[in-house]
């Protein structure tokens, strides 16, 4: 391969640009939507230390949607059931974070080896199956995009519900604890928020990039911002831009629109931890 055929990958679309915007609108929606809702829920995240968390509810995912392949059952409800079986488990067993991770590190592996399992026992289109990985933004249609407004909508009202006893809880638990914060059940809670959004997050832009909107982007927005409505804004702000943004730039050509994605968010990430580095100096300075 000759840097014609790299740039015809990159930029071959360019000529018909504005008719494959047209037709991936749908796809842009759910990209917008997605970040909107990751980078609000992944403040919490951070704050309630549980990147980690992330990762192990879309491996149960995985292999939830996996499993619904194989079977020919729809392939967001399996997601959903793996999703808010994982996020249940590490709601209720893991308090502690020490606790929290090692149910985390025992689930991972057990989801991933059954996806695997499904997925190879499954003998239908291999796009399919690469999909649960990879997600699928560039080819999503009104079905999928119905289920993502849907969820968004719940996860939403769920957060702006319970907006302050969480965010209570996720910066002084113990203090929360003390004035009367149902802080298990509002753990418990938080995680099937989670566990949900991750699920379509999974179904839409694959297992194994559910992090960069959820955790970069709100992991982004703390490096250049302390206030209570400052870090979540921006947050979505963020999560926006990567995921419209990933989109944008990959129909431009045929490559996959995973590495965009992931790319902007983490030029983001880098931007934002330098501005803060330099702000932290700055700040030091006699």
């Amino acid at each position: 391969m000759n840097w014609n055929d790299i740039a015809e990958l990159m930029f071959g679309g360019v000529p018909f640009y504005g008719e494959i915007v047209g037709l991936v609108w749908m796809s842009i929606v759910a990209g917008a939507v997605l970040g909107l809702v990751g980078g609000l829920i992944g403040t919490f995240v951070m704050q309630r230390d549980m990147a980690f968390a992330v990762h192990g509810i879309s491996e149960l995912s995985f292999a939830g949607a996996a499993a619904a392949l194989l079977i020919g059952a729809d392939v967001v409800t399996g997601s959903i059931v793996g999703s808010v079986i994982a996020a249940a488990i590490i709601g209720l067993m893991g308090a502690k974070a020490r606790e929290r991770n090692s149910v985390i590190g025992v689930l991972m592996p057990f989801g991933l080896g059954l996806g695997v399992l499904f997925l190879s026992l499954y003998d239908g289109r291999s796009a399919n199956r690469f999909s649960l990985l990879t997600g699928q933004i560039v080819s999503v249609q009104s079905p999928q995009l119905a289920s993502l407004l849907i969820i968004s909508v719940i996860v939403l009202i769920g957060l702006l519900l319970m907006w302050r006893p969480l965010r209570f809880d996720s910066l002084d638990p113990q203090s929360a604890a003390a004035r009367g914060v149902p802080t298990t059940a509002v753990s418990l809670v938080f995680m099937v928020l989670l566990g949900l959004i991750v699920a379509v997050a999974v179904h839409i832009v694959g297992a194994l990039l559910v992090m960069a909107l959820i955790v970069t982007p709100a992991a982004a927005a703390m490096r250049v911002a302390t206030g209570p409505i400052a870090v979540p804004v921006l947050a979505a702000t963020f999560g926006i831009v990567s995921a419209v943004g990933g989109i944008l730039l990959a129909v431009m050509g045929t490559l996959p629109v995973s590495p965009y994605i992931t790319t902007v968010s983490f030029v983001i990430y880098i931007g934002c931890r330098t501005i803060g580095a330099r702000r932290d100096r700055v700040t030091r300075l006699p």
